[in-house]
């Protein structure tokens, strides 16, 4: 097919399909508004684009309650989860809305940006915004990562096939 081409009918359920069997890390995305309401998502679409400068990747959807507040703040938290945090996945994905999902789960203030994280996450990865770009229903954000605190474990909570999963032993 040639790539300047569109695509030919409605892919979306065969792309969905094929998205659900890229095993993805889950991510709680973080940031806190200027009158101090912290705000947050699930989050699977996040990578790391380079080392030099440390900069990662998240895409947000524009309705997302979550991406005016990002956008404003100019800043975020990315907490990978562990396996152990599957409870907070129903909070952040709407069976609690704004302030009520911070009931759940460990949550501290940074001291030098006031944003909000998860203490015991298996990384908490605080960003600045470097770059918005708008793709269809999403913004893909590339931000500079500022600061990093690493947890020895590494049992992440992973999505994959429309299910929540835990990491098995590393292949060798």
């Amino acid at each position: 097919m040639n790539m300047s081409q569109q695509p030919i009918g409605n892919l979306a359920p065969e792309f969905r399909a094929a998205m659900r069997r890229v095993a993805a890390t889950v991510t709680l995305i973080t940031t806190a508004d200027a009158i101090g309401q912290r705000h947050g998502m699930v989050a699977t679409a996040v990578s790391s684009v380079t080392m030099d400068p440390p900069t990662l990747l998240i895409c947000v959807n524009h309705n997302a309650s979550l991406y005016a507040p990002l956008i404003e703040r100019g800043q975020f938290c990315v907490n990978v989860l562990m396996a152990s945090h599957h409870e907070l996945v129903a909070c952040f994905s709407g069976q609690k809305i704004g302030e009520t999902r911070f009931d759940t789960g460990d949550w501290r203030l940074d001291g030098g940006t006031g944003l909000p994280y998860l203490q015991g996450a298996q990384c908490n990865l605080f960003c600045s915004v470097n770059e918005v770009t708008t793709v269809g229903t999403h913004a893909v954000i590339i931000a500079v990562v500022n600061a990093v605190q690493v947890n020895e474990s590494v049992v992440p909570l992973l999505y994959a096939d429309g299910a929540l999963r835990a990491l098995g032993a590393a292949v060798n």
